[in-house]
């Protein structure tokens, strides 16, 4: 990989590892083929998950803070969550917490990663508690946004300089609840951003059993077509990367 590029391996789902500058990163670990009444396509790939520096929790959403993966990556491994989060990882054994509130940074190696507003639901349900919901900016030899799960807000366009943009564009399901980009608005979030490369993720991963019955459902697809094809139209200047689980791009 040549000096000042990122490498990106969508893991599947929300979960991305990021390795640039010597620094591997990985968020919100998904890593189960079952979670609760859903399944995963594919098998994530051993190696992706070795040698981690740290692990950047977005949001407390079984989804996406999942206990059984992090144990998987072990209970050394760094993990930063949002404020209000530590508590609920460190009684599961983790040894390594950092609570981030919006707008604050951390330096992991040669990179510094800040807290980025998100807007989501903040609730663990049923008791598992609250947490504002948040994504990140990885700034190295380039800069890295994982926007978690979030719907539009103000402020998108002054997260300072973005080259890539990791970006949610649907779920896990036929239909997409509040707080979720759609492909339409995932693409204005790009444009709003500035980032010159647009990678699609938060779909094609997780189906419900009940869903497939028939066949393949059609959302585990679509939903990155859609994405293109309103990128093509919004912000036709940015490279736009589909990467299905388990693939990578250098950028």
């Amino acid at each position: 990989m040549a000096v000042g590029a990122a490498r990106i391996v969508y893991v599947g789902h929300a979960t991305v590892l990021v390795d640039m500058n010597g620094v591997r990163l990985m968020t919100d670990p998904l890593l189960r083929p079952r979670l609760l009444h859903l399944r995963r396509v594919g098998k994530v790939r051993a190696q992706v998950l070795r040698g981690l520096d740290a692990v950047l929790i977005s949001h407390l959403h079984f989804d996406h803070l999942d206990i059984p993966s992090l144990q998987r990556l072990g209970r050394d491994v760094p993990i930063v969550v949002p404020r209000g989060a530590g508590g609920l990882v460190k009684r599961r054994g983790f040894s390594s917490v950092t609570e981030l509130e919006i707008g604050e940074k951390l330096q992991v190696g040669a990179l510094a990663i800040r807290a980025t507003p998100a807007l989501h639901d903040a609730a663990r349900t049923p008791f598992g508690g609250r947490a504002k919901p948040m994504g990140y900016v990885i700034e190295g030899s380039c800069s890295v946004y994982f926007a978690g799960d979030t719907d539009v807000f103000d402020g998108m366009a002054s997260l300072g300089l973005i080259d890539i943009a990791l970006v949610p564009i649907w779920g896990w399901g036929p239909s997409l609840g509040p707080g979720h980009l759609s492909p339409r608005a995932a693409a204005e979030t790009v444009r709003m951003v500035g980032a010159s490369t647009a990678i699609p993720i938060h779909w094609g991963t997780y189906f419900p059993l009940q869903a497939a019955v028939r066949g393949k459902p059609a959302f585990l697809e679509s939903p990155a077509e859609e994405f293109e094809a309103h990128m093509r139209k919004i912000a036709p200047d940015v490279e736009v990367r589909v990467l299905r689980p388990g693939e990578e791009t250098v950028v």
